[in-house]
């Protein structure tokens, strides 16, 4: 059955940027097969059900096209297909003429050529900006050093919003249409493993141009922390690809086998063990898993340069049986995560950078925060689960070497803890709350979150 479902969305529900046409089919013969139903567990939106007596899978109208599900699904009975409307655009940056030096950085800046430095001789030479030319992108405004031009948030808006933009590699025919039409250097790069063209969402400045120029459709929304997830582990495979250096077709086999083994071990440690927390040696298991897989002989360094760049998976929940919505949480939050849904408890949303704090500060325990991660000690790997009852201890520290003054962190940091002082960015250490938005942000891992 082929469904098309309005547009709907409500308060707990992701809401798309542009609106949607959703497409969709189950074959039952497939979906009667499973017993785990991921595609129950992975919406955003609580649109896929499972309907009672046979326990089939339909999808009702708050989904939004994500196609989570149809990624999760193992037997691959769900076809989807989405229609986006047109995009909305902002408005071209403005340019403040009495803040205005003329110093061309603008004009240097812009990728499209669409700021000009112009004088008629009857006036003062002044900037212009050619609305059919400008993408509005906003790099223009990042660039100004008198913050003589305003466009949004002054900052790609893949960082200042809750979307990003990334590429379907099912639909992506590797034209490489949208590297050509891309105005942000460094945004769009080609995978060594893939061949595929890839987004990194800290370059992205969202315009759209690649968008509406790709031919398959293949470039769409997702959620910000969904783009930085799919954009981690094809670093994870590259980095694995030049660790093996075996040929390129063996290579993409290889890296996408390490990061399921990767993956299957989390999942498995994760739902077979219920304490709050554990520390397991894996390093055995690790090397013999892969090596049976990728029919090489890895070493323990190699072992740690590929759980380095691992991410580290965090999960937060209110205990609701325990909250009476005393709003102590709401008080100590940094980035204003935590709504009071009354007659209910308090409800966390996307917004939560698990730094901890309100954990801490909740006198009844009805918040829980564990973090689980891979992790080098020595010359073993283990995999360790811990329960975290209020702020992280650590440091943030920033690599003068790496780091490319870009203020994406400076800018973005919850808790105002990092400023440009001397050329460097400098971690204010009473300010920091040790959330990792720094960390996952910078375009050049020049960040690191030492815990």
């Amino acid at each position: 059955m082929i469904k098309i479902p309005e547009t709907k969305t409500d308060k707990k529900s992701y809401k798309p940027l542009r609106e949607v046409e959703v497409a969709y089919e189950i074959d039952a013969s497939k979906c009667e097969q499973c017993i785990e139903r991921p595609c129950l567990q992975v919406c955003p939106v609580e649109a896929v059900h499972e309907i009672p007596p046979d326990k089939h899978i339909e999808i009702d109208d708050k989904c939004f096209g994500c196609v989570l599900c149809r990624e999760a699904c193992p037997y691959d009975a769900i076809k989807m297909e989405t229609i986006l409307a047109e995009a909305v655009r902002e408005n071209i940056p403005i340019i403040n003429s009495k803040l205005c030096i003329r110093c061309g950085a603008c004009v240097d800046a812009c990728r499209t050529g669409a700021v000009h430095l112009i004088s008629s001789g009857k006036e003062e030479a002044h900037h212009v900006i050619v609305e059919e030319e400008c993408v509005k992108c906003g790099y223009c405004a990042r660039v100004c050093p008198t913050e003589a031009i305003k466009f949004g948030e002054i900052l790609p808006r893949s960082v200042a919003s809750e979307k990003a933009i990334f590429v379907d590699p099912e639909d992506c025919v590797g034209c490489m249409t949208c590297r050509r039409v891309c105005p942000s250097k460094g945004a769009i790069n080609v995978g060594k493993v893939s061949k595929l063209p890839y987004i990194d969402p800290s370059y992205c400045a969202r315009c759209e141009e690649c968008v509406d120029a790709c031919p398959s459709t293949a470039i769409k929304y997702t959620s910000r922390e969904k783009a930085y997830q799919k954009f981690g582990k094809i670093k994870t495979m590259e980095t694995v690809s030049e660790l093996l250096e075996k040929e390129a077709k063996r290579l993409a086999g290889d890296a996408g086998k390490i990061e399921s083994i990767l993956n299957r071990i989390s999942l498995d440690l994760s739902y077979g063990n219920t304490e709050d927390e554990f520390e397991i040696d894996v390093t055995g298991r690790i090397k013999a898993d892969i090596e049976s897989a990728v029919d090489g002989d890895l070493d323990i360094e190699d072992l740690k340069d590929i759980v380095k760049v691992t991410s580290l998976k965090r999960n937060i929940a209110v205990i609701e049986e325990s909250c009476i919505g005393c709003t102590s949480c709401m008080n100590v939050c940094p980035t204003s995560a935590i709504e009071l849904e009354k007659p209910s408890p308090v409800h966390i949303g996307d917004e939560c950078v698990y730094c901890g704090r309100c954990v801490e500060a909740c006198p009844f325990e009805a918040i829980s925060l564990k973090e689980e991660h891979f992790k080098a000690r020595d010359d073993r790997i283990f995999y360790v689960r811990k329960n975290l009852e209020g702020p992280r201890t650590g440091e943030v520290t920033v690599s003068s070497e790496s780091c490319q003054l870009c203020e994406v962190c400076v800018n973005k940091c919850p808790a105002d803890a990092m400023s440009i002082e001397d050329d460097m960015v400098v971690v204010d250490r009473e300010k920091c709350i040790l959330c990792s938005a720094c960390e996952v942000i910078c375009p050049l891992n020049a960040v690191k979150l030492k815990i």
